[in-house]
């Protein structure tokens, strides 16, 4: 796979590029210090993935996001950050990134990159723990109406839409739900379909703004 990587720190450029290129599998194809130079990278050297750091001088990661993710075809987009903010990371995900990583284990990149590029969303440990406590207001009150905030969804599509909220990943949702994976897959695809969203990350994301 080919990567652009846009971060502002120089060192965490550098360990990042060296890593990435010592896998057999990956190459960096460019690096950028801002957003503005993420977006003309990936505009340039249509990478499959493009690295993103969220404060920048400039135009931001979030701004740079939102400019790839809108071009035609766009590559996958990940960010890798210091920052876990509530804020950051609903943004971060309705923009339809495919994943969000805590700039704590650069060796961890690559594996993440690669689940990525194979069509699944990465949110790392703490990211997943914070933006599931985004739709626990509720806890401890009654549970939410489902049926109002997705009345376009069947109620099978609706259990799906709770547990993937529930950072489950399809082997346990079809276990907690009694279903096969390939029916998960199935239900996936509809609710996507009927929400207009892209992936399960925004599935999970539309589920906890809706509950706010």
């Amino acid at each position: 796979m080919r990567v652009v990587i846009a971060d502002d720190d120089a060192v965490v450029a550098a360990s990042l590029r060296t890593v990435l290129n010592a896998q057999g599998d990956i190459e960096v194809a460019g690096c950028g210090t801002d957003g503005a130079e993420a977006v003309r990278l990936a505009r340039e050297l249509r990478p499959d993935v493009v690295l993103l750091d969220i404060q920048m001088p400039g135009t931001d990661g979030l701004a740079a996001a939102e400019a790839i993710l809108a071009e035609p075809s766009p590559p996958r987009v990940v960010f890798l950050t210091t920052f876990s903010d509530d804020e950051y990371i609903v943004r971060a995900l309705s923009l339809g990134a495919a994943g969000y990583l805590i700039k704590h284990d650069v060796a961890g990149v690559a594996p993440a990159l690669r689940a990525v590029v194979a069509g699944r969303s990465v949110l790392e440990g703490e990211v997943l723990e914070r933006a599931v406590a985004l739709g626990a207001d509720y806890a401890g009150g009654d549970r939410p109406d489902l049926a109002s905030i997705f009345p376009q969804l069947t109620d099978r599509e609706r259990e799906v839409v709770e547990l993937i909220a529930e950072g489950l990943d399809n082997r346990e949702v079809a276990a907690a739900a009694y279903m096969g994976e390939g029916t998960v897959r199935n239900h996936i695809s509809s609710i996507l379909a009927k929400l207009g969203l892209r992936n399960r990350t925004q599935i999970a994301v539309t589920y906890w703004r809706a509950l706010r």
